[in-house]
């Protein structure tokens, strides 16, 4: 008879969050932002960020600092002084590049909520990441007001197309 495995969730302590250093156009993209820090602080969790007091970056860590959670900021040098007040335990790395290793080394998941070009491509290489067995950690999209949803439709014409493979798609949700 074969054996049954239960495969246990991932015990998650930190939460690496990719977002934008703006607020965007939508005062539902800060209010979730504020109530995604809420949740990080209230599961005990460590809000890991890449720094700064700006924008949906800066109200998560705040949100999660008030109701009394830690945070660690990691920022390249170059974007210490453009980053606002630095909040949390701040880590200063030399480059964009170490900033991400550093962040996935110290996160058990990743959230993506709305940002620019430097969110997607945060985001993407951790999904890239995941899809060559770099890591095998959670990634969620945070798809306020269906931000991320050309995304999605853009990952399901990649596999439709022959460009990814299905279990690479299944990475994020």
């Amino acid at each position: 008879m074969p054996q049954l495995t239960v495969t246990e969730k991932p015990t998650i302590r930190s939460i690496c969050v990719f977002c934008g250093s703006s607020k965007g156009n939508k005062p539902a993209f800060m209010e979730k932002a504020i109530a995604f820090g809420e949740i990080i602080a209230k599961q005990n969790w460590t809000l890991v960020y890449g720094g700064g007091s700006n924008g949906l970056m800066g109200a998560v860590a705040k949100s999660v600092l008030a109701h009394g959670g830690k945070v660690i900021s990691i920022i390249p040098e170059a974007l210490v002084a453009p980053s606002g007040d630095m909040l949390g335990e701040v880590l200063i790395v030399k480059s964009m590049h170490e900033r991400k290793r550093m962040m996935a080394e110290k996160s058990d998941a990743f959230v993506g909520l709305p940002g620019g070009f430097g969110t997607l491509e945060e985001l993407l290489e951790m999904i890239t990441w995941s899809t060559l067995g770099i890591h095998s950690k959670p990634l969620v999209l945070l798809n306020t007001h269906g931000y991320y949803e050309p995304i999605r439709q853009w990952s399901d014409r990649a596999v439709e197309s022959g460009f990814v493979i299905q279990s690479a798609r299944k990475v994020f949700t």
